[in-house]
C-alpha cells in the first residue's frame, strides 16, 4: 500500500486523449489539497460527517432462482470465519447509492451516467471506458463535488455499521475498494472508523482553480481488474493467509482470483446482478447473516 509518488492524469473528454502533465501550480494544489492518498481539507468538516442509514427492502427469493448459494456450505462458513481482512466494494454494498450516479444527477447528468453505471457493474464494458465516458457527461468542478458533500451525507446500508464494528473487534482488517471517488468515500471511512490507508480508490484531479482536469489513472481502481490488483497488493503487503470480496459487481467478482480475494461474497440488498449473484460463494440480502456467523 504505497504512495503514489507521480500520478498522470486521465482527462475524460470524447474521443479521450490523455494530459502530458499538469501545470506546476496544478500539481501543487493537487499535493495541498490531496496530502495523503487523496484527501482534501473539506473532509474534516463536521457536517460532511453525518450519516443516513437507509431502508433497503431485499428482494424476494422466490423470484430469483439462487436459493442454493444463499445458505453457505461448512467450507464457505469457514473461510468466512477464518477471513483475517475483509475487502468491502462501497456503492451499492457500504452505502445504498452508486456514487458517481449521484453526483452525476445533483450536476444535471443523472440519466445518462447511470446508463453508463449499468453497462459497467454488469461487465459489458470496460471499467476505465465507462469511467470517463460518465465523467465527460458532467465533468464536476471541486466546488461542486464539495457541495454535493454538504448536502448530501452517505446514506450507509442497513447493517453494515455492526458488521465493520464485528470485523474490528475479532481483530478482521477492513478494507474499503471502489471505483468511486476518495473524495466521496473519505467521509464514509470516517464514520466506519476505517483508516484512510485502508482505502483503495480512484481520485478526482482539478486544476488550480477548482476545475476539473480527470482523474488518476495510476489508481489501480480506475480500470477493469483494478479492485482484483488491489486486493492482491494488499495480500502481498500484509501476508493475508485468508480474505474475503463483498460487493455486487462485476468487478467485486474479479477480486476472487489466485493471490486474491479467496471467497466472493455478492450483497444484493441494494442491487441483484444476475449475471454477478450466480457466480458468487455466498448470495445475501442482509448483513445479519455475516455478523450471526461470527459469533
Amino acid at each position: 500500500m504505497e504512495a503514489l509518488i507521480t500520478s498522470r492524469v486521465v482527462p475524460v473528454q470524447v474521443p479521450c486523449r490523455k494530459l502530458s502533465t499538469l501545470s506546476a501550480n496544478s500539481s501543487c494544489l493537487e499535493l495541498r489539497r490531496f496530502p495523503c492518498r487523496g484527501r482534501v481539507s473539506f473532509m474534516n468538516h463536521p457536517k460532511l460527517l453525518r450519516q443516513v442509514t437507509a431502508s433497503v427492502q431485499p428482494q424476494e427469493l422466490s423470484a430469483l432462482g439462487h436459493e442454493g448459494n444463499t445458505v453457505p456450505s461448512k467450507e464457505i462458513l469457514d473461510l468466512w470465519r477464518s477471513a483475517e481482512a475483509v475487502c468491502f466494494d462501497v456503492d451499492s454494498t457500504v452505502c445504498v447509492d452508486e456514487g458517481i450516479d449521484e453526483l452525476a444527477e445533483f450536476c444535471g447528468a443523472g440519466k445518462a451516467v447511470a446508463e453508463w453505471t449499468v453497462r459497467a457493474m454488469g461487465g459489458s464494458v470496460p471499467f476505465e471506458e465507462a469511467l470517463a465516458a460518465r465523467l465527460s457527461l458532467f465533468k464536476p468542478s471541486l466546488s461542486k463535488v464539495e457541495e454535493f458533500l454538504e448536502k448530501r451525507p452517505p446514506r450507509l446500508s442497513p447493517g453494515i455499521e455492526e458488521l465493520v464494528k464485528k470485523l474490528r473487534a475479532n481483530k478482521i482488517d477492513v478494507y474499503l475498494i471502489s471505483g468511486g471517488f476518495r473524495q466521496m468515500i473519505n467521509p464514509v471511512a470516517s464514520i466506519l472508523g476505517i483508516p484512510r490507508e485502508n482505502i483503495f480508490a480512484n481520485n478526482l484531479v482539478f486544476g488550480n482553480s477548482g476545475e476539473f482536469q480527470g482523474f488518476d489513472e495510476n489508481e489501480p481502481t480506475s480500470r477493469s481488474g483494478g479492485k482484483a490488483k488491489a486486493v492482491q497488493q494488499i495480500r502481498k503487503g500484509r501476508l493475508y493467509k485468508t480474505m474475503a470480496m463483498i460487493g455486487d459487481g462485476a468487478t467485486d467478482l474479479e477480486a476472487r482470483k489466485p493471490g486474491g480475494a479467496d471467497l466472493f461474497i455478492c450483497y444484493a440488498g441494494v442491487q441483484l446482478r444476475e449475471a454477478v449473484a450466480a457466480k458468487a460463494d455466498w448470495l445475501i440480502f442482509k448483513f445479519e447473516p455475516l455478523i450471526n456467523s461470527l459469533d
